[in-house]
Order: structure tokens, then C-alpha cells, then sequence
């Protein structure tokens, strides 16, 4: 590693274009990084481009500054993350669907809460069933009227409290594409303030010496907007996957709900000693 890492230095400030020291060492850097991690699959483009310079997105990546190369860096993996964040939430929504779909016919077929367990029911709907027949049980001899009322408070507690341990992941993706931009702005900013320095220091205001440092700052915004766009959009899709979720939540709580004021009216209509039966069965 010690011998390719002095061949690779070697080989970037002799090269045209890398006068800067600084620069060479953290390409060498980021090369080995890539070689060791990744393979060289990319870490043999990155040498070529070091080496030949261009104009291709690779090689102003590795020409640019390291400020203005973290930018970048940044903005690949935080794009990685939220297709990532994405995959994962839309595989997520996908099972607790299904699951409550499988919950609500299972529920509906019953069509009562005193004669089933809660844990044949999955998710919400099992927390939804538990919380009712808890309040049935404290509530024995109570208004029926009034034990709706604390289970319809209980079951959206339920629902909004689902809704939201759901929601929690997709606020990546919404970080990343309300904050992609600016980060990508000031990796241009910066890239484009060591244009002019260097126009500066050399005294050359010929456009072949300037279009290259600021078409590097450029790209920063570029990968940027990559970045924020289908982040933004990947948020709305997750989003509305949530709200057809919370939906099928409500769906559920409003079963719950009927079964119960079902289950409330039959014991009504039992004499106190068949009630009591009734429970030590269900026990």
C-alpha cells in the first residue's frame, strides 16, 4: 500500500493541472479509500481522470478543491440515503398494509371482541383490540355510553401515535430536499472564490484559465439538485403512502369501535348471572 501510495503521488503532481500538493495528497487519499471499499471498478476511472484532467463530472470531481470535493461527497451519499430511506419506507408501508388488511377480515368476521384473543391480530389493530377489552373489563356495571367515549379517546391515541412512528423515517428524505440545495450553493460559492484567488495570484483573466475552477464550483449545485428533486419527490410519495395508512388505521379503529358498541348492547341484554358466565368463558 506504502509503494502505490508514493506511485500515486508521484504520478499527480507531475501531472498537468495539479500543482497544488494539498489537492494530489487527498485525491491519493480518496483513491485508496475507494480502492479498499469499493474495488477498483472506480478507483481506476478516478486515476485516469487525476491523471488526464477533461472535462467529464469525474474529472472536476477530482480537480476541485477539498472543501468543494466534500460538498460533493456529502451530496452523493445523503442522494444514496434517501432512495435507501425510501426502499425501506415503501417496503415498510408495504407490510403494515398488508397486515392490517389481514386484521380488519379477521376482526370483521368475528364480528365481536369478547370471544377473541388479541394476539391473532397484527399491529394497530392488536393494540386497538387489547385497549377496548381492557376498558370493558374496568368498566363492568359502568354507562355504556361512557366507555365508548374512553375507547374512541384511546383508539385515536392509538391511530395518531401509528401514524406517526411511521412518518418519523420520511423526514430524511424531506431534510435532504430542502437542504441539498444550499449545500450544494455553497460548495460552488467556495469553489467559485478560489477562481478568482487564483486569478489573482496569476494575473490572467484568459476564460481557458477561469471556465475550469468555476465549472467545478458548478457542479456542486449540479449534484445538488440531483440530490433535493427526487428526494423531494420520494417525501411526497411517502407521504401520501402514510396518509392511505392512517387511513386504513382509522378503518380499523372504526371497526374496533362497532364491535364494541355491538358487544356493549349484548350485555345489556343478559341477565346479570348469564354476564358473569359469559366473562369467566371469555377468561
Amino acid at each position: 500500500m506504502r509503494h502505490r501510495r508514493l506511485l500515486l503521488t508521484a504520478l499527480f503532481t507531475t501531472a498537468p493541472g495539479y500543482a497544488l500538493a494539498d489537492t494530489a495528497s487527498v485525491n491519493v487519499s480518496l483513491i485508496e479509500f475507494v480502492d479498499k471499499w469499493v474495488g477498483p471498478q472506480l478507483a481506476e476511472p478516478m486515476i485516469t481522470a487525476a491523471q488526464s484532467g477533461g472535462h467529464t463530472p469525474l474529472a472536476m470531481f477530482m480537480a476541485a478543491d477539498i472543501v468543494v470535493k466534500l460538498v460533493m461527497f456529502g451530496l452523493a451519499l445523503a442522494s444514496v440515503l434517501g432512495w435507501a430511506v425510501w426502499a425501506g419506507k415503501l417496503l415498510q408501508v408495504s407490510w403494515a398494509n398488508a397486515g392490517l388488511r389481514r386484521s380488519y377480515k379477521r376482526l370483521s368476521a368475528s364480528g365481536t371482541l369478547r370471544s377473541t384473543q388479541a394476539a391473532v391480530y397484527a399491529g394497530p389493530v392488536r393494540v386497538m383490540v387489547k385497549a377496548a377489552q381492557a376498558e370493558i373489563d374496568r368498566s363492568v356495571g359502568l354507562n355504556k355510553d361512557g366507555i365508548k367515549e374512553r375507547v374512541a379517546s384511546e383508539l385515536s391515541r392509538i391511530e395518531t401515535g401509528a401514524a406517526r412512528a411511521m412518518q418519523s423515517g420520511a423526514m430524511i428524505l424531506g431534510s435532504i430536499g430542502s437542504t441539498a440545495p444550499f449545500i450544494g450553493l455553497f460548495g460552488t460559492v467556495w469553489g467559485i472564490m478560489n477562481s478568482f484567488i487564483g486569478i489573482a495570484e496569476s494575473g490572467s483573466t484568459n476564460l481557458s484559465v477561469v471556465a475550469p475552477g468555476i465549472a467545478e464550483a458548478l457542479l456542486a449545485t449540479a449534484i445538488g439538485l440531483v440530490a433535493a428533486i427526487p428526494a423531494v419527490l420520494l417525501y411526497n410519495h411517502i407521504t401520501r403512502l402514510v396518509s392511505g395508512y392512517r387511513a386504513h388505521i382509522g378503518d380499523a379503529a372504526a371497526l374496533v369501535e362497532r364491535c364494541l358498541s355491538r358487544d356493549l348492547d349484548r350485555i345489556a341484554e343478559e341477565p346479570p348471572v348469564q354476564a358473569h358466565l359469559t366473562k369467566l368463558a371469555a377468561e
